[in-house]
């Protein structure tokens, strides 16, 4: 076994999958070249596991997987693996279900791990989430009623002259038991975990589980739900498209998602040879 093997972790949207959200050849190539060489690479995203996995099979991974920004992690391989699930109290998520009525927002949702429960039918947002076959129906009605379980995440459709009023209601009334951040354009969605859960700390289990140290930790991210597991990774590398808090915290910076900027990166970083695709 190589004793220098790197963690490698990878965002999905606008960092490994291109503005199509797929996964360019070269990038792939190189990715499995990286494998190949005996380093490991997860997958470390906002999304939920349904939403994840198709890029995971596609990578050929076999490895731990972050999703929901850290609030759960888990190995899809194996059920024996240590998984953490933390999601926000009911009744939590509640009172900011009733802030988000008071201030009369689009729409708000709550993924119970992969179940979704949407307040008001909106096919926009259903085509969203809605992303593979395997998806469970969404479940469509009031989530003060709804809801009864403890949600993974909650995530609000706000009108753009109430996002910066509502994020304020956030901090000021719930800052103590949530995370909130906020997606990038076109959809500006506020995006809501339970406190303290971040992409760091499944980075960081991860890594504990493989016995890497925090130094050869290699993790490219582009959006501020980045930012922790950027700046905990001993190298952290923001995409050339990148917020720029993140890439004022990042070690090192790469090309855009749509300039191959991980196999780039991982080429000359790790000194990968490869044909070219």
């Amino acid at each position: 076994m190589q004793t220098n093997r790197h963690l490698i972790a990878l965002d999905l949207d606008d960092t490994l999958l291109t503005d199509k959200k797929e996964i360019s050849p070269r990038t792939k190539q190189l990715i499995w070249k990286a494998m190949d060489e005996g380093h490991i690479v997860v997958i470390a995203t906002g999304r939920p596991h349904r939403a994840s996995i198709n890029y995971y099979n596609n990578l050929g991974l076999s490895t731990p997987m972050v999703n929901f920004n850290g609030a759960l992690i888990h190995h899809p391989q194996d059920s024996k693996w240590d998984a953490l699930h933390s999601p926000m109290p009911i009744r939590t998520a509640h009172k900011i279900v009733e802030a988000c009525y008071e201030l009369n927002v689009h729409n708000v949702l709550a993924e119970v791990m992969d179940e979704v429960y949407l307040d008001q039918y909106d096919q926009a947002i259903i085509d969203i989430f809605h992303m593979t076959q395997n998806d469970p129906p969404f479940t469509i009605g009031s989530l003060k009623n709804k809801l009864r379980e403890d949600p993974t995440s909650i995530l609000i459709h706000p009108k753009e002259d109430h996002i910066t009023t509502l994020r304020q209601h956030l901090d000021q009334y719930h800052a103590d038991l949530i995370e909130h951040r906020k997606w990038g354009a076109p959809w500006n969605i506020i995006e809501i975990v339970r406190k303290g859960m971040n992409k760091a700390v499944g980075l960081q289990k991860v890594a504990h589980y493989y016995h890497i140290p925090k130094e050869r930790i290699i993790a490219f991210g582009d959006e501020d739900n980045d930012l922790e597991m950027i700046d905990y990774a001993g190298v952290g590398v923001a995409m050339g498209n990148a917020i720029d808090e993140l890439k004022a915290v990042a070690k090192h910076i790469t090309d855009t998602n749509e300039e191959d900027g991980i196999g780039n990166f991982l080429q000359e970083y790790l000194k990968l040879e490869v044909e070219s695709v």
